[in-house]
């Protein structure tokens, strides 16, 4: 899809339409919701021009400048809360002068994402969201992340996986261009795929265990790190529509299992002490995030449950039971566990006098004609369609408001009839906004409160917004790393997500 990254409502400003090769690889990517802990240049946000022993002076820092602009962009902005950059800076002075190379300068930005994410770029730059501060529960945690990221600055892991990736991108060139065999060449190159990932991996787990050195001199809490990739396991999990059931061995991706980062950050914490020594902080660290914006940004609109909702465009719409949606800057996507992927977003229709000859002209390919049929949804003008190309079956429908048609894009390798419902259900809920339903819509905020006596884990998830009320006491356990049967001290400090 060709959507315009620049200004508000980004995924939805007017842009002429094109693209389906695009479209091809958003239904075969199958809509990865589960969120990585870390990304680096190479397989992260961007990924430099480095020639493989070319490394000049300050070329950390040049690369670092140039794609940072990139990324921040990418990530919907710089989070600007005071409370949030204290919670940051506090950690950072400590943390570089127990590191390995305290004379490394550090430019750490908190990204406008609700993503659970931080990484490295050469040169020092860190980054985290607001959605990873947002799950941390004390200084250690977020003390755990920074000091991953900063041990692969300081193990130059960037600019030696770039290296490494262009030296795989040239072998496997020569093997697709030389060798005549094609099984021995696809074994070959299924080698060098595998080579590759697990040299990402112990990447990974090295900055894991120079991570966990360094926060143990700095005085934090040495089992945050295995404290909170429990959390982002456990979150993960719960965000994923498709739990537990992924076909791909873990040694093909691109960072080690949960499980095998656990037992190096719990071997690593143990070797300099046993649990409980270390500073942690909770209440200091919680009282810092009160107040912080959590999940979608306004100017994107709001995933409440299994409902998009757009105060500033008045339009919303729901999926059926069983997808899980994801907003981002460029579209709105959801999957579900049967491999039908969902994509939502904005194109301009100005110039077409109707949407049959909008549909009719050329975005999509392998398009059937005879599939383009003309609707109305809510008392709104659409379109109707069907395509096949590829292997891959695909539903389209564009709403029009204005200058603007609203696409819907299912697609399905395995089409049934469960598909086809599932279409017509979710173009049939997009709806203009009330002005009653626009004023209720509200940003979603972390509220930090103190427990009293008899509260509960399910007491207290009652109160919070934005969830399924079937999910509230799971969401509420994962957000406060806190078991959801157990009572909870009085005077303890918890998250409540609220509007």
């Amino acid at each position: 899809m060709s959507i315009e990254l620049l200004g508000s409502f980004r995924k939805f400003r007017p842009v002429s339409p094109s693209g389906w090769s695009q479209l091809r690889a958003f239904a075969a990517a199958g809509l990865a919701l589960v969120l990585v802990s870390c990304q680096l240049l190479g397989d992260g946000p961007t990924a430099g021009n480095v020639v493989p022993g070319s490394l000049r002076p300050n070329l950390a820092s040049d690369i670092g400048a140039r794609e940072h602009p990139r990324v921040v962009a990418t990530y919907g902005g710089v989070y600007k809360d005071q409370g949030a950059e204290r919670a940051v800076a506090s950690v950072v002075g400590r943390l570089v002068a127990a590191s390995d190379d305290p004379s490394q300068s550090y430019k750490i930005t908190i990204l406008n994402s609700p993503a659970i994410n931080a990484f490295a770029l050469p040169g020092g730059y860190l980054y985290v969201t607001r959605g990873l501060l947002a799950l941390a529960n004390d200084t250690s945690e977020v003390a755990a992340v920074i000091a991953h990221e900063m041990a692969h600055v300081t193990a130059n892991h960037a600019i030696k996986r770039q290296e490494r990736a262009e030296a795989k991108q040239l072998a496997n060139k020569i093997l697709t261009d030389v060798v005549q065999d094609s099984e021995e060449a696809r074994k070959a190159l299924i080698s060098s795929q595998l080579s590759f990932a697990r040299f990402s991996q112990v990447q990974e787990l090295e900055a894991d265990a120079i991570g966990v050195k360094t926060l143990a001199r700095a005085g934090f809490d040495p089992y945050a790190a295995s404290r909170f990739l429990k959390s982002m396991a456990a979150y993960a999990r719960y965000q994923s529509a498709d739990k537990g059931s992924s076909s791909a061995p873990d040694f093909l991706s691109s960072h080690p299992s949960t499980p095998e980062r656990l037992q190096i950050a719990v071997r690593s914490a143990r070797q300099i002490g046993a649990p409980g020594i270390g500073e942690r902080d909770r209440d200091r660290y919680l009282s810092q995030i009160d107040g912080m914006l959590f999940g979608d940004d306004p100017l994107e609109g709001f995933v409440r449950g299994r409902s998009f909702l757009h105060k500033a465009l008045g339009i919303g719409f729901t999926v059926p039971q069983g997808y899980i949606l994801e907003n981002t800057p460029e579209a709105v996507l959801a999957s579900n566990g049967s491999g039908t992927a969902i994509r939502f977003d904005g194109a301009d229709v100005s110039g077409y006098s109707n949407l049959v000859d909008y549909m009719n002209s050329g975005w999509i390919n392998g398009l059937l004609p005879e599939s383009v049929r003309e609707t109305t949804i809510n008392g709104l003008p659409g379109v109707t369609g069907a395509a096949i190309t590829q292997g891959w079956s695909f539903r389209i429908a564009v709403l029009r408001i204005g200058k603007t048609g609203y696409r819907f894009i299912f697609a399905s390798r395995s089409p049934n009839d469960a598909f086809g419902r599932d279409f017509r259900q979710t173009i049939d809920s997009f709806k203009q906004l009330t002005p009653t339903e626009r004023a209720r819509l509200r940003s979603l905020r972390i509220k930090v409160i103190k427990t009293q006596a008899g509260d509960t884990p399910r007491k207290l998830a009652i109160g919070m917004s934005g969830v399924e009320p079937s999910r509230r006491l799971e969401f509420f356990s994962i957000l406060n790393d806190l078991s959801p049967n157990k009572p909870i001290p009085p005077g303890t400090a918890v998250k409540l997500v609220v509007d």
